[in-house]
């Protein structure tokens, strides 16, 4: 036996594993449901001790909260501000043509999938219903030409 204990969550009623870090403390599980009743059974727990029942009641804690209000006016006025990106704003750049008018290579797939990633030729053959290596080659060059095609139209 390793000794590892498993305990029952109050909560759920399934036997779990405490954390190592806490185990003789540690009494429900850390499912969400069972964190929210471990914390309500906390504060219920804090409450009851009669040195907590009036820990936040008193005039020390009004004039606390008087002085907070004071120094932050409108607090609860206040809208979320607006997230700015961290990055900056893309500058607009001149689009350059550069024209390649060389034919595509006539590789094999071998050689074409040297250069191309494995994922290339999946998404190819997903795409085209194409198996047979000199079919994924074909259509990868003319996939090619249609991008140079597009990229670098005839002027």
């Amino acid at each position: 036996m390793s000794g590892i204990i498993r305990i029952k969550c109050p909560h759920c009623q399934q036997l779990f594993t405490p954390d190592a870090r806490n185990a003789t403390r540690q009494r429900y599980c850390s499912k969400p449901a069972c964190r929210k009743q471990s914390k309500a059974d906390s504060q219920r727990r804090w409450l009851q001790k009669e040195e907590n029942r009036d820990y936040f009641h008193g005039a020390e804690h009004v004039l606390r909260v008087q002085r907070w209000r004071a120094a932050n006016p409108g607090y609860w006025r206040r809208s979320k501000r607006r997230q700015v990106a961290l990055q900056d704003a893309l500058i607009a750049q001149v689009a350059v043509n550069n024209t390649d008018l060389r034919p595509a290579p006539k590789d094999a797939l071998q050689d074409l999938s040297i250069l191309q990633p494995a994922v290339m030729v999946g998404l190819i053959a997903q795409l085209t219903g194409l198996a047979l290596q000199d079919d994924i080659a074909r259509a990868a060059r003319r996939m090619q030409q249609l991008g140079n095609d597009i990229l670098y139209p005839p002027t």
